[in-house]
């Protein structure tokens, strides 16, 4: 791997997650305030300047960026979905982290072509904390908006229990800011950041919320018991995030697709590094002090903590299963099949590439393996019956 430059951070960002920690008690933040900072500062934060980077020549790629199918194949659950929820009008579609705006770009325009009466009854609407990205996501639906409208709010905008439909996201919950958790003695402690001879410094201490310990109860893992130095992250904005998402939905469903594990997975003694990574033009290490601001900071998902959590917060778990398992019962395997067919017109570089791009979305040593995380509120009994056809695989 070519060498990572070491002193490329942004100045601005570094001076202003300095300055928080100069003014913080005890002089440090925890690595959770750090990476919030890092990633979504208001003014120099990676997510909200023009320094993210997503696709072939960026820092990292996502399913949408490998074509149209993956956005098509989850138009076809939606407009299931649609029909299971008895056809409501509107039926709102909540994307939360929109990314570059591909996947809304090609699930529009399939449900557009093929399942048009849904798509007459969609009401769009795009949560994203990133002004970067909405100016792209708005540059890139221009001419979709010309006879279509998405919307693009707050939650604050948008009133509990307002929501008939299905809120969905991919690759967003491995971005939000975690706690980083060190295991001393039988004890559980927290890694802090500090500012010293003009570097970020990491610091030991006392868990700085009650709540870091409550949240192993939650998943069932006593990580005490590890070996000695043994670290992990903590993802309590995923807690909070359900909390939120539970209250705006009233009827339908919540799709959670990215990487991660259950938790007797994520905490197993031998993961003593954790996972928390950082990506940079498609290199990926674990310094997340250098390239500050450069530079995506993310972390695995434990999908335990989301599906216990979400049923204290009122959310039944419908199914978990896997990214490739998910669209080859959506019908990937059928545009695989199809490839075969000697009547295509297309070149044989052509097929060997779209069938290189297929295999990509459910290659079980990458993108296959992504988790999908079904959870569903307000339904009846007989529509909780109706099995949904990305889970029957």
């Amino acid at each position: 791997m070519p060498a990572l430059p070491t002193t490329d951070s942004n100045p601005l960002l570094v001076a202003a997650i300095a300055a928080q920690i100069a003014q913080s008690p005890q002089q440090r933040i925890s690595f959770a305030e750090f990476m919030d900072r890092v990633l979504y500062h208001p003014q120099h934060g990676y997510y909200a300047t023009n320094q993210v980077n997503i696709g072939a020549q960026g820092d990292f790629f996502t399913s949408p960026h490998l074509g149209s199918d993956f956005g098509e194949l989850l138009a076809v659950q939606f407009a299931q979905m649609w029909e299971l929820l008895d056809r409501p009008q509107p039926f709102t579609l909540l994307e939360m982290g929109a990314g570059q705006g591909l996947l809304v770009q090609d699930m529009i325009r399939y449900l557009h072509r093929h399942e048009h009466d849904c798509f007459e009854a969609i009401d769009y609407l795009i949560i994203e904390r990133s002004p970067a990205l909405i100016s792209e996501q708005q540059r890139r639906l221009a001419p979709l908006m010309r006879s279509w409208q998405p919307r693009w709010s707050t939650w604050e905008e948008v009133p509990s229990e307002s929501i008939v439909g299905c809120c969905f996201s991919n690759e967003l919950v491995d971005a939000f800011p975690v706690h980083q958790i060190i295991v001393r003695d039988g004890q559980l402690q927290e890694i802090y950041v500090t500012w010293a001879e003009n570097q970020f410094r990491e610091e030991i201490g006392e868990l700085s919320t009650p709540k870091l310990s409550t949240y192993f109860d939650l998943v069932g893992v006593d990580l005490a018991s590890h070996p000695d130095s043994y670290r992990t992250e903590v993802n309590l904005a995923a807690l909070d995030w359900l909390q939120t998402v539970s209250d705006r939905l009233r009827r339908g469903y919540l799709l959670t697709i990215d990487y991660g594990y259950p938790a007797d997975r994520y905490y197993a003694p031998f993961r003593r590094e954790g996972t928390l990574q950082c990506y940079y033009q498609h290199q990926h290490h674990s310094d997340p002090y250098i390239l500050v601001g450069r530079q995506d900071l993310t972390a695995h998902v434990d999908f335990t903590a989301l599906q216990r959590q979400g049923e204290k917060c009122g959310l039944r778990s419908i199914g978990f299963t896997q990214q490739g398992l998910f669209l080859m019962a959506l019908g990937l395997g059928d545009r695989i099949n199809a490839l075969s067919d000697p009547t295509a017109t297309s070149s044989i570089a052509e097929l060997l590439h779209r069938r290189e791009v297929l295999h990509s979305l459910i290659n079980p040593m990458g993108l296959g393996n992504f988790g999908v995380l079904v959870q569903s509120k307000g339904l009846s009994a007989e529509q909780q019956e109706r099995s949904l056809r990305g889970l029957t695989y």
